[in-house]
């Protein structure tokens, strides 16, 4: 119930409460408190059991944690019916970056890209691209004009 409490937490509220309480009425607020507590867990315990009762027999195996989505999904997607595992375990994240990469960049995925380990994993930046002849014309674009 208070897994995230630490001990320094848990600490500074027991002073705060014997500061508020005082210490000869700490011990009867602690039992007003968990029997509170245990009053209110044995009434879910009873609601559950009266919902599942009027479900009925083709219930029986419902668990009200299904209801939240997070829990309900993961039960759903672990299941094995739908094959997702494979799915899962088949695709490879980093291979298809590099593929959207070199597709990107123009290259093709059999040649050595510049990252590739055999140029050194280093790209030139101070290679200056390549002047056109004097005989080369830019492209024309009809629209610019």
């Amino acid at each position: 119930m208070f897994n995230d409490i630490g001990p320094l937490e848990l600490v500074t509220i027991i002073v705060i409460a014997v500061l508020v309480f005082g210490p000869d009425k700490l011990p009867k607020v602690i039992q007003d408190v968990t029997r509170t507590i245990r009053k209110i867990r044995e009434f879910s315990e009873s609601a559950k059991h009266d919902i599942r009762s009027e479900l009925g027999p083709e219930f029986k195996d419902f668990e009200f944690e299904d209801l939240n989505p997070k829990a309900f999904l993961r039960k759903q997607l672990d299941s094995d019916e739908l094959g997702l595992k494979e799915i899962r375990n088949g695709f490879d994240l980093k291979k298809e970056m590099a593929e959207v990469t070199d597709a990107v960049n123009g290259r093709d995925g059999d040649g050595p890209s510049p990252s590739s380990p055999s140029s050194g994993g280093r790209i030139d930046m101070a290679k200056k691209p390549e002047d056109p002849g004097p005989d080369d014309r830019p492209p024309f674009d009809a629209d610019a004009t």
